[in-house]
């Protein structure tokens, strides 16, 4: 990569997208293929939020390149609280060889990798999901052979997943088309630069025209973790948006059903879709693992 820290899809090149995926594909493949990269080397989870995927992916690649991981719960450090980022960063370099940060603020990640001299690594940020949407597309890749051509429709909150959705779509050469209620679309900046890119992104508030055609449907849920105040006001105007088997027929044939996980089951998508043969929503959340590696041996492992 350009820089020592993973932060955001859209630090990418064309090139390092590519690599990152061909890596994880091999990774995918053969699990235990370098099981020695990462020896003596130690990965810092430094985690706000509460995590089943981001965290257990994580801390098993760690294992299977030879390394290790320490989990660090907002009670024990205290982010932007008890201690800053900067000292927190500061610190952890001269114990560990990387940090992986959750957090709700992204200013927070991009603090922790101004001062930290090992590399940090986007887990969730308000900003974007680096880590999930590289899983993401190999998933897309596995299903279709390629990411070139691709039209995906997101359906739902205009959230961090979309945003870093939207900015895989110049470097994958997708076009992505997203349907939001008013009030709740992505990023305008991230839709600027994306269509500077070259890439094709409309924003729209009609799911059923959003998904027509489309090879893939994504969602996410509804509201997230330090939302919960806005349940009530989002319960009201999405469920429009909601993802029923009568909005996947309207997609191509062999259409793709994705979600990022935890899914609220019968809010942003149906027990029907998602247990249906349209879903690939657990290829996705396996494909975390061979994701995160392919970042491992990146940052940790001296390239891929």
């Amino acid at each position: 990569m350009r820089r020592k820290d993973f932060l955001s899809i859209d630090q990418l090149n064309n090139e390092e997208l590519g690599r990152l995926i061909g890596r994880a594909l091999e990774f995918k493949q053969n699990p235990l293929s370098a099981p020695d990269l990462l020896s003596n080397r130690t990965l810092a989870l430094l985690f706000q939020k509460p995590s089943l995927r981001t965290r257990v992916s994580f801390e098993v690649g760690m294992l299977q390149l030879g390394g290790r991981a320490i989990y660090l719960s907002p009670a024990e450090v205290g982010l932007g609280d008890r201690e800053s980022p900067a000292d927190v960063a500061r610190v952890l370099s001269r114990y560990v060889n990387g940090i992986v940060a959750r957090t709700f603020l992204h200013r927070d990640v991009e603090a922790l990798a101004a001062a930290a001299s090992v590399p940090v690594i986007n887990g969730l940020s308000d900003r974007g999901h680096p880590c999930e949407i590289l899983g993401d597309l190999l998933t897309m890749r596995e299903r279709f052979g390629q990411l070139e051509g691709l039209t995906v429709a997101y359906v739902g909150d205009g959230n961090n997943v979309a945003r870093s959705l939207i900015e895989a779509a110049p470097l994958a050469k997708m076009r992505v088309r997203v349907a939001s209620p008013t009030g709740y679309e992505p990023d305008e900046e991230a839709v600027a630069a994306a269509r500077e890119a070259g890439a094709s992104v409309e924003v729209g508030h009609d799911a059923f025209e959003a998904v027509r055609d489309a090879d893939v449907i994504y969602t996410d849920a509804w509201f997230s973790m330090g939302q919960e105040a806005e349940r009530e006001a989002r319960a009201a105007l999405f469920p429009p948006f909601q993802v029923t088997s009568q909005l996947v027929a309207e997609a191509s044939e062999g259409v793709a059903v994705m979600h990022c996980l935890p899914a609220h089951r019968g809010e942003e998508i149906t027990d029907e879709v998602i247990e249906g043969p349209a879903s690939v929503v657990f290829d996705q959340a396996e494909n975390r693992l061979p994701a995160q590696k392919a970042v491992l041996a990146e940052l940790l492992g001296g390239g891929v």
